[in-house]
């Protein structure tokens, strides 16, 4: 009797260490910004967010789910895949190439919506990184594309994290020659302010294990 009780204490402590070891995966599903056009591979924005969450003490794995070009569409029509080897919780980057081409806000609510909904399905923590309309486009079009995102975070009960830009989109300094992607600095900066954000969405995620 003693041997088996013995060996179901040393089951379940296996099993406890077995939990804390487990690093928790976090999908970064995004276009461009994301993926980490025009710098180095390890100065993308989810290896330079993995590193920073690290250092603060997290096991994390940043997955980057991110591909050049993507809309909020073409987002959702790859969520499958992009969620296909698990996931512990997303964040969803995306709608800076709707609003640089011009798409009908209406269009791109809808997309999101639905995006959003089928993570609803998965029960997976969300954090949406928000986008804001160019100057150059005007203000009618920023009035009906800029409060797409936190509206939408709050209709689904994901966190929101306003503007991924901010703090680098008006500075030439910290974007590359095209003045829309950012250059290693930039990067640095938005992972140092989205920091706390991604830390609340890695505390949501604890709340549901």
């Amino acid at each position: 009797m003693r041997h088996r009780i013995f060996a179901f204490v040393l089951a379940l402590l296996a099993g406890i260490v077995g939990a804390e070891a487990k690093t928790m995966r976090i999908v970064a599903l995004g276009d461009s910004l994301t993926a980490g056009y025009g710098v180095l591979g390890q100065e993308a924005f989810p290896d330079r967010l993995e590193a920073a969450l690290v250092k603060r003490g997290h096991d994390v794995d940043i997955v980057n789910a991110g591909v050049s070009g993507d809309t909020v569409a073409d987002g959702l029509a790859r969520l499958d895949w992009a969620l296909a080897d698990g996931a512990d919780g997303v964040i969803v980057e995306l709608g800076a190439n709707d609003m640089l081409r011009g798409h009908d806000p209406a269009l791109v609510r809808d997309s999101l919506d639905e995006l959003l909904s089928r993570l609803d399905d998965t029960g997976l923590p969300v954090l949406v990184a928000g986008m804001r309309a160019a100057p150059n486009l005007g203000a009618d079009y920023a009035a009906r594309f800029d409060p797409i995102f936190p509206e939408l975070a709050e209709k689904h009960g994901a966190l929101l994290y306003p503007f991924f830009l901010d703090g680098v989109a008006s500075d030439a300094s910290l974007n590359q020659a095209d003045r829309m992607h950012p250059n290693a600095a930039g990067v640095e900066i938005i992972v140092e302010r989205i920091l706390p954000s991604v830390e609340a969405l890695i505390e949501r995620i604890n709340d549901k294990s």
